[in-house]
């Protein structure tokens, strides 16, 4: 897959939705939901959730990209790059789970 580096934000607020446009090898295009974008390790990823027109998510399967911003650039298209080795790209899933799990806890807690 290769990403079109299309993120947009789709509200005003910081808070409200932002959606990524990937355009994959077959040529198709898929819409993804932006769930979060978080560092570890010192490199910054991405975890997006393919939706279809609707906004659904009938998979429910987590894609994970490695994201760069140009920092000399604040009106540059964040980068996204796909993550070919096997260990960091569990590495970087099992670190989004447990950022999962960590919210869900935070969440119980109020």
């Amino acid at each position: 897959m290769m990403a079109d580096d299309n993120i947009k934000r789709t509200g005003e607020e910081p808070e409200e939705e932002m959606t990524v446009t990937l355009e994959l090898e077959n040529g198709k295009s898929v819409d993804c939901a932006v769930i979060t974008i978080y560092e570890m390790n010192g490199q910054d990823y991405i975890a997006l959730l393919p939706v279809d027109e609707n906004g659904d998510s009938p998979e429910g399967e987590v894609w994970i990209y490695r994201y760069a911003e140009d920092p000399e650039d604040e009106n540059a298209e964040p980068v996204l790059t796909y993550i070919e080795d096997d260990d960091e790209y569990d590495a970087a899933a099992d670190y989004f789970d447990e950022l999962l799990d960590s919210e869900e806890f935070e969440e119980d807690d109020e």
